[in-house]
């Protein structure tokens, strides 16, 4: 088992790694709107993606994994209401690659944040 930690996305805000590395999978922790040095977005729900999804890969990539090995996303949303604005953002970063996904509307993320995703994928 490999922890994962780099510096091109926020460090963990708790007792957990950023992913973990295990049997050629990586499993990401949730990614929110934070920058890599730790300050919150502005409450907007397509810059917080934006940044989400540069999180998320700058993590997949520490792995040896990419976008294009995601096998399984989860999306938390704080409404859903911005469900149809994330998932248009969320197809331009995967393109023709298209992970299975579940999508929750969640009362509360962490720091307030709009939109957390996790993901599985594949390392090369």
């Amino acid at each position: 088992m490999k922890f994962v930690q780099t510096s091109k996305a926020p460090s963990a805000i708790g007792p957990y790694s950023q992913a973990v590395v295990a049997n050629k999978m990586v499993y990401t922790s949730g990614q929110i709107a934070l920058t890599p040095e730790g300050v919150m977005l502005e409450n907007d729900v397509v810059v917080q993606t934006k940044q989400v999804l540069k999180n998320l890969q700058a993590v997949l990539e520490e792995a040896g994994a990419s976008m294009q090995s995601v096998i399984k996303t989860t999306i938390f949303l704080d409404s859903m209401d911005d469900f149809a604005t994330v998932n248009e953002i969320y197809a331009q970063a995967f393109g023709s690659h298209k992970p299975a996904r579940s999508t929750v509307a969640v009362k509360t993320l962490p720091k307030n944040a709009l939109v957390e995703i996790d993901a599985v994928a594949l390392v090369k």
